[in-house]
């Protein structure tokens, strides 16, 4: 049977996740989606939508969608919806979850690679995290659960932007995009999001595609090495603070870039047209991924491998990575490597310098 697509919704307290969940639990939009929602923390829907007394767990709505509260283990409540999937009792295509506003979304997603039950029925297929245009900019300087849902997102969804001028959204989105260039950003009207936007949006596929904001890119200065391959090594702009320091230095508060906001958690781009030493490059990421794993948020990659005709995806979340064979190098295709890393303070030059020592 075919793995049950999962999404992972996400968001600071008050972003608007619970309006966009109300809409997929009420709405005629003819998709069976089950939402597994955690019941505690300021939001919970069960107030508003299904106002009941029992203690049932899996609730059928009327537009033929399924609300499961969670009171206990999320792997308890996965099983407990597939099983009841496969007996033919509930009728369900998808899986959305909702994590409560406070919640670090990775251990949400390392379920789905950890737990061999959670596995053989589902797959993760994205992380959206709804960021509130409002009040984004102050919580992303006070809490770094805010900046952890913007890093780890495969897709931001801007909520309230009406409510903002179109200076402090540019700014904001600028913010967003230094964070985690790799997660397209989209605007949402009252939680009246296309669900086109936040389904099906494959984000975890280990695909040979790895869309990196061009802004992003541009801000960036190349630096061509005498060997004569150009590494755009996004130097500066990305980790104004701290960058490079151990991981207890103290980061200064001052950032003239950032217009006084300065963010533990960044990103930062490799490139190189030089291929990799596969050896190398495994013993490499092997023992980053040891170091760093706990700091490394988000990663990817689509690698050109000596002597390889196909190109090497690669992608992970903290220290759980895989890698397999992306497609074909095309004959006319400018062939390169591209690699981003999003994480807390990472130190930056010990990565691009031990990438570099990968190269042929």
């Amino acid at each position: 049977m075919a793995l049950i697509p999962t999404t992972i919704l996400t968001g600071f307290l008050g972003a608007g996740k619970t309006t966009l969940l109300k809409r997929i639990l009420q709405e005629e939009h003819g998709l069976r989606i089950a939402v597994i929602e955690n019941e505690f923390g300021q939001e919970n829907i069960d107030n508003e939508i299904l106002v009941h007394d029992s203690n049932e767990q899996i609730i059928e709505m009327n537009n033929g969608c399924v609300c499961c509260t969670v009171r206990g283990d999320l792997i308890v409540a996965l099983g407990a919806l597939a099983q009841k999937r496969d007996a033919g009792l509930l009728h369900f295509d998808r899986v959305v979850i909702e994590t409560t506003g406070l919640a670090n979304p990775g251990p949400v997603a390392q379920t789905f690679f950890v737990d061999e039950e959670v596995g053989s029925h589902y797959m993760l297929d994205a992380i959206v995290t709804v960021v509130d245009a409002r009040h984004a900019m102050l919580q992303l300087d006070e809490h770094e659960e805010a900046q952890r849902q913007v890093g780890f997102a495969d897709k931001l969804l801007l909520s309230k932007t009406d409510l903002v001028s179109a200076g402090e959204l540019e700014l904001l989105t600028r913010r967003l995009k230094r964070i985690n260039p790799r997660a397209p950003i989209a605007r949402v009207d009252f939680g009246r999001a296309p669900l086109a936007e936040v389904l099906d949006i494959r984000g975890f596929n280990l695909n040979d595609k790895l869309e990196l904001d061009p802004d992003f890119l541009a801000t960036e200065p190349a630096h061509v090495h005498e060997h004569g391959h150009a590494h755009e090594h996004e130097h500066g702009h990305a980790h104004e603070h701290g960058a490079d320091c151990a991981p207890d230095c103290a980061a200064p508060a001052h950032n003239h870039h950032h217009a006084g906001h300065s963010d533990d958690i960044a990103a930062f781009v490799f490139k190189s047209s030089q291929p990799f030493d596969s050896a190398k490059l495994d013993e490499f990421l092997g023992g980053l991924v040891q170091v760093y794993g706990p700091r490394m948020l988000r990663y990817k990659g689509v690698l050109l491998m000596q002597g390889a005709e196909r190109k090497v995806v690669f992608q992970g979340v903290h220290q759980l990575m895989g890698s397999d064979l992306g497609a074909k190098w095309g004959e006319d295709e400018v062939r390169g490597s591209k690699m981003v890393f999003i994480g807390k303070n990472l130190p930056k030059d010990i990565f691009i310098r031990g990438l570099e020592q990968c190269l042929v």
